[in-house]
């Protein structure tokens, strides 16, 4: 590949990096606390390319210029000898000239694939399109930027992030609020592993989005460690209402009280929330819980 193309592929691939970063559309995909990192990591990247071009450039005005035609002259009034010496001389460098053919024919072989590979002192020169894949993310940022994970992640997943925190790690006690906010990871782990039973009786308000599986109806969110890779899901069943006209994937708010014990190793502690109150509201800024 050539040093023009592979500058311009670190310009394009440091400047995606920094629109997510800078856009705040990297939290579809990883941590916000990742985001120092993707400014750095795209910051150096146009450095290295600037750098690069500016050497280039800079090589290429000291570079030699080659001699002007007009300058090289020969005397229309030669000798006997000079015509004599010339003709030997053309015919030495046609003779050379052959020896050269005949050196890089051999020179070029094929490599086990059928394709021809040029020896050129004692070097092997051949093309690659592997770089060009580079370009792919650069294109999916600017031209698609792939929305966050949602419904279709929840379905297809067998984990279940409440299955793997412990029991008897202690919770905290909950504020005395007539309603308590709580995110869905929290709410779902203290209905499977909390045997005080803080969240009997008590008003919660969850936010998430609505998943649909088989005749139910859930709440979810997607808990990550680091970025969308490790996604696990967490949700409750929702009741108490008909949720037919939120659509799946609808971000809600949603008001009601968990059902004691719904949540058990044979639903794989997936707890029944009963809503009271339910509203529709734009996805946050930041999808994730975690």
């Amino acid at each position: 590949m050539r040093r023009e193309t592979q500058n311009v592929l670190l310009v394009l691939l440091g400047g995606a990096l920094l629109k997510l970063a800078l856009s705040g559309t990297y939290l579809r995909y990883v941590k916000e606390s990742l985001q120092p990192w993707l400014i750095a990591t795209g910051a150096i990247m146009i450095v290295l390319a600037a750098v690069a071009i500016a050497r280039d450039l800079r090589l290429g005005r000291a570079a030699p210029q080659p001699a002007d035609a007009s300058t090289v002259a020969t005397s229309g009034d030669t000798s006997t000898t000079a015509a004599s010496t010339a003709g030997t001389s053309a015919a030495a460098t046609a003779t050379a000239g052959a020896s050269a053919d005949a050196t890089a024919a051999d020179a070029s072989v094929e490599d086990g694939h059928g394709h021809g590979v040029v020896h050129h002192d004692g070097h092997e020169h051949g093309s690659s399109r592997s770089p060009w894949m580079l370009l792919l993310p650069v294109l999916a940022v600017f031209l698609i930027s792939p929305p966050a994970l949602g419904a279709d992640t929840v379905n297809r997943s067998d984990r279940n992030a409440a299955q793997e925190s412990k029991a008897g790690n202690g919770f905290a006690p909950l504020p005395g609020d007539r309603v308590i906010p709580l995110t869905i990871g929290e709410f779902v782990t203290r209905t499977a592993w909390d045997d005080s039973g803080s969240l009997n009786d008590r008003t919660v308000k969850l936010t998430g989005f609505i998943v649909r599986k088989d005749q139910n109806v859930y709440l979810a969110r997607l808990t990550i460690s680091c970025c969308a890779a490790d996604a696990a899901p967490v949700k409750t069943l929702i009741t108490g209402q008909d949720f037919g006209a939120l659509p799946t994937d609808q971000w809600v708010e949603a008001v009601g009280r968990v059902v004691p014990g719904s949540a058990t190793r044979d639903n794989a502690y997936v707890p029944t929330f009963t809503v009271a109150e339910v509203t529709p509201i734009v996805p946050p800024e930041d999808t994730y819980e975690g």
